[in-house]
């Protein structure tokens, strides 16, 4: 009864039967797992930990549901930190909530967290069976932590296989920016035995879009419905959108949008919009983005991204009409922020805040490493900066970028040559991609920057990307 009235969306319902359960005495460990499970499922996930504090009695499904219900709202640290309370209580999780977990690992980066799971899982596998969801959950973790390496492995020891389970590698090469093995991973999927969806065609498609494969893109596009009976959705004409759009072929990208056989969505204006970005176009850009910001007049990405073609044009007139629009409606900007996982506790940096311990060593640190780099020809790229300033106050501004932070704080926080791993919120801007290529040479260090859209690992002065991102 508790489970159908929050399907049916009566809460208050749902309440009084669990009420009247407490006062006949007839609660039991299932119904409290129902209304935690309820509430979180409703996006009540406060009210679902308070509940879940208050229960006399848990079992394995209490910390899955509670997990799960953070996961799913977003919160991906209080997911561990429910996680490590488990362990603590000495409470064996089971493969449900160990694949709730990875979910919450790949999200944060939390590379060590992901890592304790899988030697967890191969010294209980007489207990837990590694099947293909499992294992696709490993392997995707790997592959959003950086770790392609190991992601491949685990996707090749795996006995067990699932389409989903081919699309999550395919993803993970394309994240990396490998779309030749990522195509030959989809023609091996076929000679296996696997017939492709439209998920596995958003992953091979994205994967081209990252390297600038557009002809590849435009020949498996096409093949989609002429060899494999699949009718494309606007998730593959913003794919192919997208492609077109970082090779610079915005004429076309434009035309496809225009002649698409049904309506555009948000997502795929966004992808020519930041084509636009990418190119300098002002006069497309503009025309997209006012548009985006009637569809979508609450997404404070669009009015950044429109701003930040108005500030690389100095236009700086619009980009002030478009803060005093952004005001107006009451849109507040997603601030950047990024992660770092170190001795299996995740830390994150946002520009302008300084709540961490260790904030003083890491704006010292981060002055010594912009002076090194100034030393070898490093120039601040202001060109993003959206304020009409000095020049002066724009190189500040972006030496506290939250990557800069986290990439400071790993280098006082590890040992010489240990590979630094950063999650950003965020598409890495133009200024902090070339500053982080320097400081990989400089410092002789490997950074992996997992942002928005890919993954940048940094070596030796140059990027996986090869500035195409």
């Amino acid at each position: 009864m508790i489970d159908g009235y929050f399907r049916c969306g009566d809460v208050g319902s749902a309440e009084e039967v669990f009420d009247e359960m407490g006062e006949r005495g007839r609660r039991n460990v299932g119904s409290w797992n129902a209304m935690v499970s309820g509430l979180a499922r409703r996006g009540k996930i406060e009210d679902a930990r308070n509940l879940f504090d208050e229960m006399p009695d848990r079992d394995e499904i209490s910390w899955s549901v509670v997990i799960d219900g953070y996961i799913k709202s977003g919160f991906y640290k209080e997911a561990l930190e429910v996680f490590n309370t488990m362990q603590s209580e000495r409470i064996r999780p089971g493969k449900f909530v160990l694949t709730s977990v990875l979910a919450a690992c790949a999200h944060l980066g939390a590379l060590d967290h992901g890592r304790w799971v899988h030697a967890y899982v191969r010294r209980k596998k007489k207990s837990i069976v590694m099947d293909a969801v499992l294992g696709t959950a490993l392997l995707d973790m790997y592959a959003k932590c950086g770790r392609l390496d190991m992601a491949w492995e685990v996707f090749e020891s795996m006995k067990e296989k699932e389409v989903f389970s081919w699309n999550a590698m395919i993803k993970g090469l394309a994240m990396h920016g490998r779309a030749d093995d990522a195509v030959e991973l989809f023609f091996e999927m076929q000679r296996r035995k696997f017939r492709p969806n439209g998920i596995t065609f958003i992953g091979v498609l994205n994967a081209c879009a990252h390297s600038g494969a557009v002809e590849q893109a435009l020949k498996l596009f096409n093949s989609m419905e002429n060899v494999y009976n699949i009718e494309p959705e606007v998730e593959h004409y913003g794919c192919l959108v997208d492609c077109l759009g970082r090779s610079g072929r915005l004429e076309e990208a434009e035309e496809l949008v225009n002649s698409m056989p049904i309506e555009p969505n948000p997502a795929v204006y966004g992808s020519l919009l930041g084509a636009c970005r990418i190119h300098g176009n002002a006069e497309l850009g503009e025309r997209i983005g006012r548009l985006l910001l009637e569809l979508e007049p609450n997404n404070s990405g669009r009015y950044a991204l429109l701003s930040n073609i108005y500030a690389k044009a100095e236009r700086w007139d619009d980009v002030a009409e478009v803060r005093k629009l952004m005001k107006e409606r009451g849109v507040k900007t997603n601030p950047g922020s990024s992660m770092i996982e170190l001795g299996g506790c995740v830390h994150e940096f946002k520009m302008g805040e300084g709540c961490h311990p260790k904030m003083k060593e890491i704006y010292s640190t981060l002055k010594v490493m912009i002076e090194r780099l100034e030393m070898e020809g490093y120039v601040p790229n202001t060109s993003q900066v959206l304020f009409n300033i000095e020049e002066e106050e724009k190189e500040t501004a972006l030496q506290y970028h939250s990557e800069k932070l986290a990439i400071a704080f790993g280098f006082i926080s590890t040992k010489p040559g240990e590979t630094i791993r950063v999650v950003k919120n965020l598409r890495v801007c133009d200024d902090c991609h070339s500053a982080i290529k320097l400081i990989s040479r400089v410092y002789g260090r490997e950074i992996a920057l997992r942002d928005r859209v890919r993954y940048h690992h940094f070596r030796d002065g140059t990027c996986s990307c090869k500035d195409f991102w």
